[in-house]
């Protein structure tokens, strides 16, 4: 069962904006290395809107390549049209992924209704575990609870990543789901409360340039620890919370450049590089949060 401190990794990418490997495979042997449970390829913090398909694809495989079976790799698969997640989630299964995340369709702003059977043709075209991926604030659509509920009854439906920071439902859905249904955070500032009312673990943005700490804070709150725990996150909450102060991945892929563990801090148009401004309220965050010297 997947649980504890997952990492939603960044792409590194060449000045040229090519997708760097070498920086991939350095990036996946520090997280083996740090004790992160998971990795998650090619999500939002992956930069997956700016990917094309087969980019995509080869990013998975490299990354389950990279990984050699030292550490579970969840594909990224989601898209805003059920035909093309479909296609990534069986290039995932091809590339020997052990779960696909699929983000709800963005844009389209499908009903309920919509969703349940978006996620429901998907798992019925693939063998592989699917976790749903709820993101409201960036897809303008909202994966409700009851409707959670619903497609947790489909066998290879596993999980959620639940990305509201709103830690009331993670009772709602322990209940409705069952004990067995994976429940992790994707709202880092929430994700050590989220672990001790009863979810499985966080899928992160800090972990990508703190794993270690990542590691043992959700360590300490699925253990019960959660006072120890708590002095963690509380170290890391300013980056929890200024890793977000401009579009995901911007400021941590600077903050991983800054750190020196990518080559370049490239990102694809329509993102840009951090700005200066930016780039003050990240490198305090990281002091305050024994990154840096």
């Amino acid at each position: 069962m997947l649980s504890g401190s997952i990492v939603a990794l960044v792409t590194p990418m060449d000045s040229n904006g090519s997708v760097d490997y070498d920086g991939l495979k350095k990036l996946v042997d520090w997280h083996v290395e740090s004790g992160t449970s998971a990795i998650v390829a090619v999500g939002t913090t992956g930069e997956s809107a700016t990917l094309n398909v087969s980019e995509h694809s080869e990013v998975i495989r490299k990354t389950v390549e990279f990984a050699a079976g030292r550490v579970d790799i969840i594909a990224g698969t989601g898209a805003n049209s059920t035909h093309e997640a479909i296609e990534l989630t069986l290039a995932a299964e091809k590339a020997g992924a052990m779960a696909c995340l699929s983000v709800t369709p963005y844009y389209n702003k499908p009903t309920q209704e919509g969703l349940f059977l978006h996620y429901k043709t998907i798992a019925e075209r693939s063998k592989l575990p699917q976790i749903l991926y709820n993101v409201p604030g960036r897809t303008a659509v909202d994966l409700l609870p009851e409707t959670v509920i619903r497609l947790s009854a489909i066998d290879n439906i596993v999980g959620i990543k639940e990305a509201t920071g709103d830690n009331s439902r993670v009772a709602v859905l322990r209940e409705g789901c069952g004990e067995e249904f994976l429940l992790f955070s994707g709202d880092d500032a929430a994700g050590c409360e989220f672990m001790t009312l009863g979810g499985n673990g966080v899928i992160s943005v800090t972990n990508n340039v703190a794993p270690v700490e990542m590691a043992e804070m959700c360590r300490l709150a699925l253990a019960g620890q959660s006072g120890e725990a708590e002095v963690i996150n509380q170290r890391l909450m300013p980056l929890h919370q200024n890793l977000f102060i401009e579009a995901n991945p911007i400021p941590v892929k600077w903050a991983l450049w800054r750190l020196g563990r990518v080559e370049t801090q490239h990102l694809r148009l329509p993102l840009t590089t951090l700005s200066e401004a930016g780039q003050t309220v990240v490198e305090k965050a990281m002091r305050e949060a024994n990154m840096l010297n």
